[in-house]
C-alpha cells in the first residue's frame, strides 16, 4: 500500500506521455502523406524548413516534460516519486501549449499556408506574460515608497488612537 501515489502518477504519466507521442506521430503522418505526396507538386523548400521547424517544436517540449515525467527511484530500486504532475499548471501547461499549436499549425497548414501565422501566438503570449512581469517590477518600485507612507500614517493613527484609551459610557443604576 505504501507508494500508491506515486505508481498512480507513474502510470498516468506513461499514459500521459504515450498520448502525447501518438499526437506527435499522427500529426506528422498526417503532414508527410498530405504535403508530400498528394499535394506534392507544391511541394517547395519552405514546406522542408516547415517540416524541420515543427519537429524541433515537437521535440524539444516533448524531451522536457518527458524528463519531468520521469519517475525516481531509490537505490534498492523502489519507487520513490512518480514524476511530475503532467495536469499541473506552470511551465508543464505551456509546453502542453506549444504542442498543441504546433500541432494545429502543421495540420492547418496543409490548408493554406497562411496558418504559419498561427505560431506568432507563443513569442506573442511570451511577450504579454513578461510584459505583466516588467510591469509589476516597475510599478512596485515607484509605489513602494507611497504605500510605506500610507502604511506610516495608517500605523501612526492606530498607535494615536490605542493610546488615548477607550472611553466607555455605561449607564447608571
Amino acid at each position: 500500500m505504501a507508494n500508491q501515489g506515486a505508481k498512480k502518477r507513474k502510470e498516468e504519466n506513461a499514459r500521459h506521455m504515450s498520448k502525447l507521442l501518438r499526437l506527435i506521430i499522427g500529426c506528422n503522418v498526417v503532414y508527410v502523406v498530405a504535403r508530400m505526396l498528394i499535394f506534392h507538386s507544391s511541394f517547395t523548400w519552405k514546406h522542408w524548413i516547415g517540416l524541420i521547424l515543427t519537429s524541433v517544436a515537437y521535440a524539444l517540449p516533448y524531451q522536457q516534460l518527458a524528463s519531468m515525467a520521469k519517475p525516481t527511484y531509490s537505490d534498492n530500486g523502489e519507487l520513490e516519486d512518480g514524476g511530475f504532475d503532467m495536469s499541473s499548471g506552470g511551465v508543464c501547461e505551456y509546453l502542453h501549449d506549444i504542442i498543441y499549436i504546433t500541432s494545429f499549425v502543421q495540420i492547418t497548414s496543409i490548408i493554406s499556408d497562411k496558418f504559419w501565422y498561427t505560431y506568432l501566438v507563443i513569442p506573442a503570449f511570451g511577450a504579454y506574460k513578461a510584459s505583466g512581469l516588467i510591469k509589476f517590477f516597475l510599478s512596485h518600485d515607484s509605489e513602494g515608497m507611497m504605500e510605506d507612507e500610507k502604511a506610516r500614517k495608517k500605523r501612526e493613527k492606530t498607535e494615536r488612537k490605542a493610546s488615548r484609551g477607550k472611553i466607555m459610557k455605561t449607564r447608571a443604576r
